[in-house]
């Protein structure tokens, strides 16, 4: 199981960006994948999951439950899709912020997941993204 995160960058607060998770050694409907991102001195924190058995995403303050990870609202900004021709998964972040400055993740969970109720145990090595004022 592999993940590969690009895309990440230098932005202007205001601007948007997208990232890429490649993924390779499984399939995007055994695996749920979820986006974390952390800043500097700051714990790893759950955005969005595309769940693995209907495709749909969900976000980590949409759902109430006990969650592994404390999770960021971007409900109306960031939007998480996949290609399974392509084995990557996207997240489109838009109307960008300082504070949304960090390295982001995509991990991968077999199986499905609503709110990050599970550790996930695959990782890729993540990518900067960085917002100016």
């Amino acid at each position: 199981v592999q993940l590969v995160e690009s895309g990440g960058g230098l932005v202007q607060a205001g601007g948007s960006l997208r990232l890429s998770c490649e993924v390779s050694g499984f399939k995007l409907d055994d695996y749920s994948i979820g986006w974390f991102r952390q800043a500097p001195g700051k714990e790893r924190r759950g955005l969005v999951i595309i769940n693995s058995s209907d495709g749909k995403s969900y976000y980590g303050d949409s759902i109430e439950g006990r969650k592994v990870y404390p999770v960021d609202p971007v409900k109306d900004r960031f939007t998480t899709t996949r290609d399974k021709v392509r084995d990557t998964v996207y997240l489109q972040m838009d109307r960008l912020t300082p504070e949304d400055t960090a390295v982001y993740y995509c991990a991968a969970l077999w199986g499905a997941d609503y709110g990050f109720f599970y550790e996930y145990k695959h990782w890729g090595q993540g990518t900067q993204v960085t917002v100016s004022p």
